[in-house]
């Protein structure tokens, strides 16, 4: 039971920082595609509120992975230490940027920093995910391969699906708090972003079982979730799809193309996970295997679970607090 509610935690604070920083990843991959620099500032200003909160979800991901799953903990890492480096200093850095632009306007090296440094960490998520797929080497509880030994073709059209998935839900959170000729210009670059997106998703379903961790769905019941939550899926994408180019401003035009990339991207990763689980890392790490002892998972999941709740009113507030769009309407395209 302890073991099935730390998965639930961690699946639960993956799922967090996916959407929350995902969507600020992906506006700053988009300012790199913006040539007016009062959009890009406009659009650098619009996560200046809240990328730290979304972080957290990072923080807590790594302590509830590491207390819980200390053995998987100890090898993921070495297993994918060059793009979690690249990672975390690409989160560094935009951290940096976004507080250095907003103190000294227009600083259009930050905002390019800004936008650098979040299309490496959207690249570097997608790819550590990618190297996820391939056997690991271990000597007894030790990790023996190369660090280049889990890179693969997977892991960079990982790194891409993820990059441009990113993109996509930051389009959909630009049009959600833009107008005018930003607003317009969002709506089409996130229709484009959630196509693409959802073709390459599509090809890494299909590449997946060609890694040493394919597709578990021998069971009826673990087939028929994943079928159902791949439809939410394209239910989700397909929403966004048809309502990116609504032109008429309105609650509805505003929020349904960010609504269903979340519900697609939430959709994705359970769906994932129900044809994954139990196995962490292939060929034998398993969440039962890499549990740790039972006194610490207790302690730590009870000083989690009193964190989320105030993790979560932060990200409320800073939400609730900057509600509304500034009127862009008037800036150049």
């Amino acid at each position: 039971m302890t073991t099935t509610l730390w998965s639930a935690t961690v699946l639960l604070c993956l799922l967090m920082y996916v959407v929350l920083d995902g969507y600020d990843l992906g506006v700053g991959v988009a300012t790199l595609f913006e040539r007016d620099p009062a959009h890009r500032r406009h659009m650098l200003e619009s996560v200046a509120v809240g990328w730290d909160g979304n972080e957290t979800w990072l923080i807590l991901l790594g302590v509830a992975l590491w207390a819980g799953f200390p053995l998987a903990f100890g090898t993921i890492l070495p297993h994918a230490y060059l793009p979690v480096i690249v990672l975390l200093f690409s989160l560094v850095v935009r951290g940096v940027s976004v507080e250095m632009a907003s103190q000294a306007p227009p600083a259009h090296r930050w905002t390019t920093a800004f936008g650098v440094a979040s299309l490496l960490a959207s690249f570097a998520q997608g790819f550590a995910l990618g190297t996820l797929t391939s056997a690991l080497h271990l000597r007894g509880d030790a990790y023996t391969g190369s660090a280049f030994g889990a890179f693969s073709w997977f892991c960079v059209l990982s790194g891409l699906t993820v990059t441009v998935g990113y993109t996509a839900l930051g389009y959909a959170y630009t049009k959600h708090k833009s107008s005018g000729l930003l607003r317009e210009s969002a709506a089409r670059r996130g229709a484009v972003a959630t196509a693409v997106g959802g073709l390459l998703l599509v090809a890494l379903l299909f590449a997946v079982d060609a890694t040493a961790v394919p597709l578990n769905l021998d069971s009826p019941g673990r087939a028929f979730a994943f079928a159902v939550l791949l439809l939410f899926a394209a239910g989700g994408a397909g929403t966004s799809l048809v309502t990116f180019p609504w032109k008429r401003q309105s609650a509805a035009a505003d929020t349904l193309p960010l609504g269903g990339l979340v519900v697609a991207t939430v959709s994705v990763f359970l769906a994932l996970g129900v044809a994954r689980y139990p196995v962490l890392l292939p060929p034998g790490l398993t969440v039962d295997s890499t549990a740790g002892p039972h006194s610490t998972m207790v302690f730590i999941l009870v000083g989690i679970g009193l964190n989320m709740p105030l993790v979560l009113a932060y990200n409320v507030f800073a939400h609730r607090a900057f509600a509304g769009k500034p009127d862009t309407a008037g800036a150049r395209s």
